[in-house]
């Protein structure tokens, strides 16, 4: 047993062992298994003794034990039965006198709501399965109001993705949908020997302080400009705003009566500039 409850490399693999868990691609399952890395994860996060965190894909309950110390309640979602099976007794094992702080809710990330954890969250830390990172981090920052503070471990690629400013060159759909709903900065990059299996990439950690959502327009309406300006990198706004607005003559009108050029591409509009275009598009 690895100190302080923790698991280390040689708790991962007996628990997978004892369990016959073979970590698959298709859930993007790469198991933390470095005590000090969970630590640093849980520091970065900076949670009070108040905080319900939410942690999405617990796997074997690495980062589980080392969050329930740091905070009033962890509810754990993870879609496979196994493991979600599994990882309360791993935490009454580990941590017998923090076990009641942990509920495990056996479901798909991509179709939580508030209602469904019966509670509402105030932090999200976890890491995340590659495939869907960024699909359950705007799923859950839409259905789940309460979450202020967001780290996830994900791809080092998907990290500088959705932290990415304006004019960068991997600034794109990602960026501006996380600029909606927070302040995104990319605080760590994780080694890839820290997982089980060893995976073909480096990870990072981004953090997402919520903000204020812009007033005064739907959040799908800014979306489907942001979709349609970034459908053809290479096109201007005036020509990749044609389909969306219904001709290019429009398009130009409409970024006009927003105070946007129409001789840009959507790699260098802000989320505020988006929502100026979605509210003109009614004006014209």
């Amino acid at each position: 047993m690895s100190g302080s409850g923790l698991l280390g490399p040689a708790d991962v693999r007996r628990l997978a062992a004892d369990l016959d868990v073979r970590p698959t691609k298709k859930l993007g399952q790469n198991f933390v298994h470095d005590p000090n890395t969970v630590r640093r994860i849980v520091t970065t996060a900076d949670l009070g003794d108040d905080d319900i965190v939410l942690e999405v894909g617990p796997g074997l309950g690495s980062l589980t034990l080392a969050l329930l110390p740091a905070c009033a309640e962890v509810v754990a979602v993870e879609i496979d039965p196994v493991l979600a099976e599994q990882l309360p007794k791993t935490a009454q094992e580990r941590t017998p006198e923090l076990a009641d702080r942990l509920r495990v809710v056996n479901a798909d990330a991509l179709k939580i709501t508030t209602a469904r954890l019966g509670v509402a969250p105030t932090a999200l830390v976890a890491n995340l399965p590659y495939n869907i990172a960024v699909p359950v981090v705007l799923h859950l920052l839409a259905e789940v109001p309460s979450l202020h503070t967001v780290l996830v471990m994900v791809q080092a690629e998907v990290a500088d993705r959705m932290a990415a400013p304006p004019g960068n060159k991997v600034y794109g759909v990602p960026s501006v949908k996380v600029a909606w709903y927070a302040e995104a900065r990319r605080v760590a990059t994780v080694s890839r020997s820290v997982f089980w299996p060893v995976p073909n990439v480096d990870s990072a950690l981004v953090l997402l302080r919520r903000r204020e959502t812009p007033t005064g327009i739907d959040r799908d309406a800014v979306f489907s400009v942001v979709d349609a300006a970034f459908s053809q990198r290479r096109k201007t706004l005036r020509a990749a705003l044609a389909e969306w607005a219904g001709s290019a003559a429009r398009a130009g009108e409409v970024l006009e009566a927003a105070g946007v050029e129409p001789g840009l591409r959507g790699e260098q509009l802000s989320v505020r500039e988006f929502v100026r275009i979605a509210q003109a598009v009614t004006r014209v």
